[in-house]
């Protein structure tokens, strides 16, 4: 009993004495491992208090400046492995892309005499393969991300403890994303406007849109790829797996980066602009409720707007315009988004002083956001990966080039 009461004495004196603050080189340099527990495990609890605030004899010598460097250094050359790994994975995405245009042109070759049903259900199973699952799962093993998520899939999914008030961020996010495509077809329309003739620069920004069919299987597909299969592979894809893998370097740079990727990834100049508006959006929300539950359906409402639009204009050109209650329909359905459009963009510029201030951590502050985005940029997979998205949004202008030449 007295031996125990001895051991609570000592582990209290070195408890009191003991004050290890971040802040503190000795802390910094036994790693966290606080100097308390050391002298406990050497068997040195009666040191007096002059003692115990000596380094160790391995710590004597050593620089905090150096130190820190060092870890600068080591960071840096992590963020770089992982500004690589961004770019491999996107490279991937960029060839699959190509690859299922090809895929999609032979199985038109070689599947002539298919029924039309069963050839569009064939050709989006494709398309799904090819640009979904492939990169995606190509992406996860690159990033090790089946063993880094195992068993954390519920929490990554997780519902914010506030569902109602994340939910409400969706009107400022559509009218920002949407307000950036309206900006965009006014580019369009003014390059048109004043410039002698046609260009390619309004080619390019014109936009995308998907064309509607009277094979009713074929746009049940589309509109399943689109409000489904897209943003639970996407967001898992750029808001799970990237977003993750760049937060350590700096929340802040993880959202723009995520935000370019996401942009570049539709392959568009005109979708460029305001999917990377949407990424911002999405990306803070991402961050704000640490979930991928609230992006993803989010992701998905967006992506049904757009959906609705395709099956309501599929409609109208089964019936031949001749149905009055699917073309009222369809009118009613444009005013709404247009009205949504208007009520988003006005929302979005009264959370912009909220925005403001809401601050965004860093934990990398030894590098500026310029050096980051540098670091990024000059990765050679980072540019292979620029090259071939600039491939995809000017029309296949480099392959036309090799091949067509």
């Amino acid at each position: 009993m007295g031996c125990f009461n001895r051991w609570k004495s000592y582990r209290g004196a070195c408890q009191v004495n003991v004050k290890p603050e971040e802040n503190n080189p000795l802390f910094k340099l036994s790693g966290g491992f606080s100097l308390q527990k050391r002298y406990i495990l050497k068997g040195r609890a009666d040191m007096d208090d002059n003692n115990i605030n000596q380094p160790d004899e391995q710590d004597i010598g050593q620089n905090p400046e150096q130190s820190e460097n060092e870890s600068n250094s080591g960071k840096t050359r992590g963020y770089q492995i992982i500004c690589a790994k961004l770019g491999l994975s996107m490279c991937v995405y960029f060839i699959c892309r190509l690859l299922a245009g090809w895929a999609l042109l032979q199985f038109a070759n070689i599947a002539g005499s298919l029924n039309e049903t069963f050839f569009s259900l064939l050709s989006s199973l494709i398309l799904i393969i090819i640009v979904y699952i492939i990169p995606v799962i190509i992406t996860a093993l690159i990033f090790k991300s089946f063993n880094n998520y195992k068993g954390k899939y519920r929490k990554l999914y997780k519902k914010p403890k506030r569902l109602a008030r994340a939910m409400g961020t969706f009107p400022a996010s559509f009218g920002f994303g949407y307000g950036i495509a309206l900006l965009t077809l006014l580019v369009s329309y003014l390059i048109s406007r004043f410039s002698s003739g046609h260009t390619y620069i309004e080619d390019l920004l014109r936009p995308t849109v998907i064309e509607p069919s009277s094979n009713l299987a074929g746009v049940f597909a589309m509109v399943f790829m689109l409000v489904v299969i897209a943003p639970v592979l996407e967001e898992f894809w750029v808001r799970g797996i990237m977003f993750d893998a760049l937060k350590p370097f700096g929340t802040g740079m993880a959202i723009i980066l995520t935000s370019i990727i996401f942009g570049l990834m539709h392959g568009s100049l005109y979708m460029l602009f305001y999917t990377t508006a949407y990424g911002f959006a999405l990306g803070y929300i991402r961050y704000a409720t640490g979930s991928l539950f609230i992006v993803t359906i989010l992701h998905a409402i967006i992506n049904s707007i757009a959906a609705g639009t395709l099956l309501l204009s599929s409609l109208t050109e089964l019936t031949n315009d001749e149905n009055r209650l699917i073309n009222t329909i369809y009118i009613i359905y444009i005013l709404a988004v247009f009205a949504m459009i208007i009520i988003g963009i006005i929302v979005f510029l009264s959370k912009i002083p909220a925005i403001k201030r809401f601050k965004i951590e860093n934990s990398w502050t030894q590098t500026g956001p310029w050096r980051k985005a540098a670091l990024f940029f000059v990765s050679a997979p980072v540019i292979l990966m620029m090259i071939l998205a600039f491939n995809e949004i000017s029309g296949g202008l480099i392959t036309n080039l090799f091949i067509g030449g």
